[in-house]
């Protein structure tokens, strides 16, 4: 490890996961502790992050975890609040939390449209909202927010909610980005495709699956060039570097991390 983050405070939203293993928001938290930052992990269920906070401490790194709900405006204000006068300070902002619903616009419920925008979507908008003026005040500061190939192209399943809100993410960062720019902050977007972490047996079989979790991986792995999906260490990869001073020239971005499936024909 380079140390790219010593001396740096780091937070991460969804920073738990829905199981064992390497989720995006879990790998990204420990990359960022393992490369020397202290990392403030976010989750609405505390409980999700404690394979994160036992890996971290098992590699010597510094992790606090704390409870959020991403969609409660005056939450958010009281954490980045709480976390400025601990540290004094937020370096990076990692705004990872995010899920999907199938359907499109007849069978969609109205109330899943919009508990789907608000998670996706209006959670990113209410961290920057918070955390801009923190880096804004100490004239840096790098911000990657998580989109998905579900944002840029149709991945195999209607899912329009989700579709739209990781469309929107991508749009969000870019404007943010021009608009930071001259004040020291960068904004860049990863876009991952169809990892394999474990949410795809959690949740995505049994929506879309029946529940055979290997009639689902092999579907999603039919559409992938390389032949074999990623983790969330590969997601972590990319964003550990548009986070790092490795990318000081970089910013109104997206990394695509799909194993070429964004570009593919058919």
């Amino acid at each position: 490890m380079t140390e790219r983050f010593a001396g740096k405070i780091a937070v991460v939203t969804g920073a738990g996961c829905v199981g064992p293993g390497w989720g995006n928001g879990r790998a990204i938290a420990i990359g960022l502790a393992q490369e020397g930052a202290t990392v403030i992990g976010l989750d609405r269920d505390p409980a999700s992050m404690t394979e994160t906070a036992e890996r971290i401490a098992a590699a010597g790194g510094r992790f606090e975890p704390l409870t959020l709900n991403v969609t409660d405006a005056a939450a958010i204000a009281r954490t980045v609040a709480a976390i400025v006068a601990r540290h004094g300070r937020i370096d990076v902002l990692v705004n990872n939390v995010g899920g999907s619903a199938p359907g499109g616009p007849v069978e969609m419920a109205e109330e899943t449209w919009d508990l789907q925008i608000d998670t996706n979507l209006k959670s990113v908008f209410l961290m920057l909202k918070h955390v801009l003026p923190v880096m804004e005040a100490q004239a840096s500061g790098a911000v990657v927010n998580m989109a998905s190939t579900s944002g840029i192209r149709w991945t195999g399943a209607a899912q329009v909610a989700y579709a739209a809100s990781k469309a929107g993410v991508i749009q969000l960062s870019r404007v943010v980005a021009v608009q930071y720019a001259a004040k020291g902050i960068r904004v860049n977007t990863v876009v991952p495709g169809q990892m394999h972490t474990p949410m795809v047996e959690v949740r995505l079989a049994g929506q879309r699956a029946g529940g055979d979790v290997q009639a689902l991986v092999a579907q999603r792995l039919s559409r992938i060039p390389v032949g074999f999906a990623g983790d969330g260490r590969d997601t972590a990869n990319a964003v550990l570097f548009l986070a790092s001073d490795e990318a000081r020239f970089i910013t109104g971005t997206e990394l695509v991390v799909d194993g070429g499936m964004s570009v593919r024909c058919g």
